[in-house]
């Protein structure tokens, strides 16, 4: 039997999980502290017995108190007054217009590349060669007309 496997197996049966009694203590103060050690305060009881114990944090969380002074929507999100939601929505379609003008100016580019590139003719007699040599530029050119594709998508669900 070969010497690994042989250590693998043994070190895998005296693997076990991490088994423990968890108290749960509440001080004085009303502080809570989860332990697997009884504590000699009397504010400790026995949560659970021989248990498999988890190290991953509760998904219920409590919601975060709204800041004072500040108005909040149903969802708990601040709210945004009207002007200020219209200089951000203006500023937003100016952002995405100047992207897309540069993309289309970027496609353009590609385009004229993968031109001047198709016209040149080497001594590329397996025509594999040729599609090679041209695939990036190709790849280029869908990129760009992929991104005028989304910022058009984009642009379109403006209010």
């Amino acid at each position: 039997m070969n010497p690994r496997i042989f250590l693998s197996l043994a070190a895998s049966l005296c693997i076990s999980p991490a088994w423990a009694d968890i108290y749960k203590c509440v001080d004085e103060a009303g502080h809570v502290t989860y332990t697997n050690s009884k504590a000699s305060g009397r504010g400790c009881s026995l949560l659970a017995r021989d248990q498999a114990v988890s190290s991953v944090p509760s998904a219920s969380r409590p919601a975060p108190a709204p800041q004072s002074g500040a108005s909040t929507s149903s969802a708990g999100f601040p709210r945004v007054d009207t002007g200020t939601q219209k200089a951000r929505d203006s500023d937003r379609r100016r952002i995405l217009d100047e992207e897309l003008a540069s993309e289309q100016k970027a496609l353009d580019a590609a385009r004229r590349e993968l031109a001047s590139q198709e016209s040149i003719r080497t001594d590329e007699r397996n025509y594999q060669k040729a599609l090679e040599r041209l695939q990036p530029y190709k790849d280029k050119l869908q990129i760009h007309e992929r991104n005028i594709e989304a910022l058009r998508k984009e642009i379109a669900n403006l209010r």
